[in-house]
């Protein structure tokens, strides 16, 4: 009878035994096998991303010439709107180099596009991350800032051989100095993860009391101010909603609806700036 009932604690006496080995074990040991199972891992994870494109590739061959035709006009008019945003960028980059020389101001910091495929996400309680399938190889630094079509995704957390972790802008280890668009007053906004079956969100602090929200319909644009050296200013990183006191009620806090397009992100873009010229 006594042994069956030892018999019984048995798997949490073995458990307890691997964790305190686990905790004892030297920190650069543990980063060892962690570094290395990922790696063991990542051409299976590699391996499921090209087998989902060339899937969509056969679908699209799939398609009937009408609906070929159909999409080849949308693109075309996508490319016409791009060309015209082209021209656009162009113009205002002179006009900048023209004040800045005028001013005598410092040179922004340019940057390198490097454009990467997302192979995993990983969206839960804990964690709000999606792996891209570029890493050290394709010259991708710990830090670097990460952004699509809707302005801000996250940054690089880890990077791999062929891999790299980007911590979502939705994440709560995420935090920016942001500004409203229009306003230059500094805010500060960290992540709130994602809803259940909804959009992700964040929070904004230090809001000033004299911003007001009046219409649902036109919510102020949340943008990065450019401090901290990580985003260049002018990224749209999401829109207020539900201001409330703060803390201590000398500024309010607000909720940041981010872009719903986070969570089926496929494709990004890697921001990697470039050395100053001599």
């Amino acid at each position: 009878m006594y042994k069956k009932r030892l018999g019984q604690f048995k798997p949490f006496v073995v458990l307890t035994i691997a964790l305190l080995a686990w905790l004892l074990l030297p920190v650069a040991f543990k980063t060892f096998i962690k570094t290395s199972f990922y790696e063991f891992q990542a051409p299976i994870n590699l391996t499921s991303s090209y087998v989902r494109d060339l899937q969509s590739y056969w679908t699209a061959r799939a398609k009937s010439n009408a609906e070929l035709y159909e999409a080849g006009q949308g693109l075309a008019r996508l490319n016409a709107a791009y060309e015209l945003t082209a021209l656009e960028n162009q113009s205002l980059e002179a006009e900048i180099r023209r004040l800045e020389n005028l001013l005598q101001l410092p040179s922004r910091p340019d940057y390198q596009y490097e454009i990467a495929r997302v192979v995993e996400r990983d969206f839960n309680a804990w964690w709000q991350r999606i792996v891209i399938r570029k890493g050290r190889d394709h010259g991708i630094p710990i830090g670097a800032p990460v952004v699509f079509v809707g302005g801000v995704v996250g940054r690089v957390v880890e990077a791999h051989a062929y891999t790299s972790v980007v911590e979502l802008v939705s994440s709560s280890r995420l935090r920016l100095a942001v500004v409203i668009e229009g306003d230059n007053r500094p805010i500060s906004y960290r992540g709130a993860g994602a809803r259940s079956f909804g959009r992700p969100v964040g929070i904004a602090e230090f809001v000033p009391l004299d911003i007001q929200i009046a219409d649902t319909a036109s919510l102020p644009r949340l943008i990065t101010s450019g401090m901290g050296g990580v985003y260049p200013a002018g990224l749209e990183v999401g829109r207020l909603r539900r201001l409330r006191q703060g803390a201590g009620g000398m500024f309010n806090d607000a909720d940041v609806i981010l872009d719903e397009r986070l969570a089926s992100l496929t494709e990004v873009a890697v921001m990697i700036q470039l050395p100053p010229e001599p």
